[in-house]
C-alpha cells in the first residue's frame, strides 16, 4: 500500500485530469496527498524579478484553489510550490520526501499531441523509479472519475506481477469494483525458412496447452486466496502470440477502468525501469495504467547518459 501520493500540476486542466483519480486512490489508501507545481524559467531571456514575483504568487494560488477544492474528500490535501525543470523537480521532491506514489496525466499545458505521453511525463516516468498511475488525458469520460468499475490486474505467474494483488482487492473493494485477473498464454514463435509440418503443429499445440493447464490452476489458487466478502475475482485465460496485444483487446472489450502492472515480470530483468510488457503499456496503452515499481530508486542502475552527465545516482 500507499501512504504518500504527489501529483503534479502545471496549471492546464489536462493535466488536473489526474485529480479524480488521485482522490479515489488516496481515499482508498488513507494516504497522504500533495499538490506540485514547478516554475519554470525561460533560459532564452532574462528574468525579470517583479515578473517572477508576480508568476509565483499566481500559481501559489493556483494550487491553494486547487487544494481547496479537493478538502471536502481529503482534508488533509497539501501543496508545493518549487522552481526549476518541471521533471527534474518532481523527481528530487518525490526522492526527498518519501513519496512512493504518483498519479500523472499524460499531457498538460503544451496540450494534446501525436504523441501517447508528453515529454516531461515520459522523463519522469523513466527516471523516478516511483509506482505511478498514469492517466490518459486524450481519453476522459464524460463524468469525473469517483470510483472503478472494472479493475484488470495483468499477471504473469511471477512474484512480482503477484504484488498487484493485495493493491487491487483493497481498491475493488472500496467501491464494489469487478476485479479481473488476466494471464495470456503466448503461442510460441517457431522461426523457420519452411511452413511448419504437422508435427511441429501438434509440439506447438502441446506447449500451449501445457502453459494453459499450469496458468489456468495458478489462477485457480488465486482467486481462492484473495477472495473475500467484499472482492470475488474473476478470471480471463487468453492465448495469442502477442501479450500486450492480447490484453489491450481485453481491455477494450470489457471497458476496463483501471489496469494494474509489475514494472517487472517473470523474466526479471531489473537493470531497466521497466520490462517490456509495462513499457509497452506506458507508451501504446489507452487505459489508466497504474505500474507498481519494485525497484527503489536508491538501487537502479546509472544510465551511460547520466554518467556522461555527471549527475548523482538517483536523479
Amino acid at each position: 500500500m500507499f501512504s504518500h501520493i504527489l501529483v503534479p500540476l502545471d496549471g492546464s486542466e489536462l493535466a488536473e485530469c489526474a485529480l479524480p483519480h488521485a482522490i479515489v486512490q488516496a481515499r482508498a489508501m488513507g494516504a497522504d496527498l500533495t499538490l506540485l507545481h514547478s516554475l519554470e524559467r525561460n533560459s532564452s531571456s532574462p528574468v525579470k524579478p517583479v515578473e517572477w514575483h508576480m508568476r509565483k504568487a499566481q500559481a501559489s494560488i493556483y494550487l491553494e484553489r486547487t487544494a481547496a477544492r479537493i478538502k471536502p474528500s481529503i482534508p488533509g490535501v497539501k501543496t508545493a510550490l518549487l522552481e526549476g525543470s518541471a521533471a527534474e523537480s518532481i523527481i528530487e521532491y518525490a526522492h526527498g520526501n518519501d513519496v512512493d506514489f504518483m498519479v500523472v496525466s499524460t499531457h498538460g499545458a503544451s496540450g494534446l499531441t501525436g504523441w501517447n505521453i508528453s515529454s516531461v511525463v515520459q522523463k519522469v516516468i523513466l527516471r523516478s523509479y516511483t509506482s505511478t498511475l498514469l492517466v490518459r488525458a486524450y481519453r476522459q469520460p464524460a463524468f469525473p472519475v469517483t470510483k472503478y468499475e472494472k479493475i484488470l490486474l495483468a499477471l504473469d505467474c511471477s512474484g512480482r506481477s503477484e504484488s498487484t494483488l493485495p493493491l487491487g482487492t483493497v481498491l475493488a473493494g472500496e467501491d464494489g469494483a469487478e476485479l479481473i485477473l488476466a494471464h495470456v498464454v503466448r503461442t510460441p514463435d517457431m522461426p523457420r525458412r519452411l511452413p511448419p509440418d504437422a508435427e511441429d503443429k501438434k509440439l506447438k499445440e502441446r506447449f500451449v496447452e501445457k502453459n494453459r493447464a499450469e496458468a489456468g490452476e495458478y489462477l485457480r489458487q488465486l482467486v481462492a486466496q484473495f477472495s473475500s466478502d467484499r472482492v470475488s475475482p474473476s478470471v480471463r485465460l487468453l492465448v495469442g502470440g502477442s501479450i500486450t496485444g492480447s490484453l489491450e483487446e481485453l481491455i477494450e472489450e470489457e471497458g476496463i477502468d483501471l489496469v494494474i502492472i509489475s514494472a517487472h515480470g517473470s523474466r526479471n530483468a531489473t537493470d531497466r525501469p521497466y520490462g517490456s510488457v509495462a513499457m509497452n503499456f506506458i507508451v501504446y496503452g489507452t487505459a489508466p495504467l497504474l505500474v507498481m515499481q519494485d525497484v527503489h530508486h536508491t538501487r537502479a542502475p546509472r544510465t551511460r547518459a547520466e554518467e556522461a552527465a555527471g549527475e548523482s545516482s538517483g536523479h
